[in-house]
């Protein structure tokens, strides 16, 4: 879908588009439409006691007099005096889906008089960057994977074609959507890769598609089962060696740092990729094993967020490493009671061969600490089903070594609406993972604070780096639309650390 931005100007084709906000306040783009149509929109707003104008509400309006479009739509703003980013991306989201609905192929947005909060005094920035913003949720939403779909009817698909946004900061307002358009473009590759099924991504592919990031100026390297098995990665291959693909680590170095940063460390993202996860000889039930195409969320998520930074240029030097495998149950595979060597040369006994995520990790994050010394650490992994049962689909766990990385964590992802859940670490829950014949067992045996035990098993690799671990397992696939989200593939975590890096490491 094409997206453009333009001075405020009549519109005489397509979807007109306005805001209003909270108790039917007319913005001042709609003031001037309600003025045009001789106080039509104002009748119709009364006529409409359930739109009030709050957040993610619609109306649509047919037939208004004395205006060039025969369809107006309505959206909610809130209160004036706390329109922020989120909101505005939300209402985008909200607007997209209902043009795509409703068979509309072209709309124009004019928001004159919206801007967002505490944005210059004047509201010049304000004015441009909630033109961005709401674009951005628009962009999002209109987000579909398409690629397998070949008997759908014409009328199910998506007819929205273009989007203009009009506002008085049309220059400025292309500018700050240019920035955000190019997270999107990270969070759809995340999307695309969590969405596509176990036959088609699995390690070597999923490394293949990694290797094209190298046109964007990320550098690339990708390890296989030769280079990881002199390394002494014991705890990662025996994950992938029941599976008829090679196990691969990727590594990912954009350095966009310059000047006197240009050698600064690193900050460090580390993500799970199981392309499939059958539990291996502990072999989950079939009811439900097809999500676990999905347990690769968090590879994907460090995939996108590279390169989203690649494309907007960020001024920081990041390092993603993905340990991509497959867990598979064969006469090759590692058995319950197996113990293997870590690259850190601690032993692992491998209770549950379902708890494979943590044993990836291991060798990944120790990897990564060792070889990079980053300033700071962060893992994320659809880790244990133990999270959903804590926290459920709205917030993702948060675990940390460190208090100042996690406030900076959880404020990111207050500001983009991908929220996260502090989790307890301690020397009594890490006492439970001690193991009688080796340094340390993979599970307890016990279903008892079974994220919390997660988290430690990894802190055991980190050494003294900041760190963080993210468990997505309840927020990286969706059962429902939500505003900015298609049903499906959310791509949690992207935008989220997007904002973490902008707000905190970048020059």
């Amino acid at each position: 879908m094409q997206i453009s931005f333009a001075s405020p100007a009549s519109v005489e084709a397509g979807v007109l588009v306005l805001g209003v906000f909270a108790d039917g306040v007319l913005s001042t783009a709609a003031a001037g439409i309600d003025k045009q149509s001789k106080g039509a929109l104002s009748r119709a707003l009364k006529a409409a006691p359930k739109f009030k104008g709050g957040r993610d509400e619609t109306l649509s309006l047919y037939g208004l007099p004395g205006i060039g479009t025969d369809r107006v739509v309505l959206f909610g703003l809130g209160k004036p005096d706390a329109v922020d980013a989120v909101g505005l991306q939300r209402a985008g989201g909200v607007v997209a889906a209902l043009l795509n609905q409703t068979g509309a192929a072209a709309a124009t947005a004019r928001l004159d008089g919206v801007a967002i909060v505490g944005k210059d005094g004047a509201g010049k920035d304000g004015a441009a960057a909630a033109a961005a913003e709401f674009a951005f949720g628009v962009r999002l939403r209109a987000w579909r994977f398409e690629r397998y779909r070949t008997t759908e009817k014409p009328e199910a698909k998506p007819t929205l074609k273009s989007l203009t946004v009009q506002t008085g900061e049309a220059a400025a307002a292309k500018k700050a959507f240019a920035r955000a358009d190019a997270v999107a473009q990270g969070v759809f590759l995340t999307r695309e890769l969590v969405s596509e099924p176990p036959n088609i991504l699995n390690p070597e592919s999923f490394a293949a598609k990694a290797k094209e990031l190298a046109e964007l100026g990320i550098e690339v390297e990708v390890l296989g089962e030769k280079q990881m098995r002199k390394l002494g990665m014991g705890a990662l291959l025996g994950v992938g060696q029941g599976s008829a693909f090679e196990s691969q680590l990727v590594v990912l170095q954009w350095k966009g740092a310059g000047g006197k940063r240009r050698d600064e460390a690193p900050i460090a993202f580390v993500g799970k990729g199981v392309t499939f996860d059958t539990g291996g000889i502990s072999l989950k039930p079939g009811q439900g094993m097809w999500d676990m195409k999905w347990d690769m969320g968090g590879a994907g998520v460090v995939t996108g967020l590279m390169k989203g930074l690649a494309l907007r240029k960020a001024k920081v030097n990041a390092v993603g490493v993905l340990g991509l495998v497959e867990n598979m149950p064969s006469g090759d595979a590692q058995r319950p009671g197996d113990i293997v060597t870590s690259m850190s040369g601690q032993t692992i006994e491998v209770w549950n061969t379902d708890a494979e995520g943590r044993l990836v990790l291991a060798d990944a994050l120790w990897y990564t600490q060792d070889r990079f010394k980053p300033k700071a650490m962060i893992n994320l992994a659809t880790l244990t089903g133990a999270i959903i049962i804590a926290l459920g689909t709205d917030h993702a766990g948060l675990f940390s070594n460190d208090d100042a990385l996690a406030e900076k964590l959880a404020a990111a992802g207050k500001a983009v609406e991908e929220k996260l859940w502090r989790m307890p670490l301690a020397d009594s829950y890490d006492k439970q993972i001690d193991s009688d014949i080796a340094d340390m067992k993979n599970i307890t045996g016990s279903r008892d604070a079974g994220s919390i035990v997660a988290g430690q098993f990894l802190q055991r690799f980190v050494n003294k780096v900041p760190w963080a671990h993210l468990d997505i397992a309840g927020t990286t696939w969706s059962g429902k639309d939500t505003p900015t989200v298609p049903k499906g593939a959310t791509a949690f975590g992207v935008r989220l650390l997007d904002r973490l890096v902008a707000d905190n490491y970048e020059g």
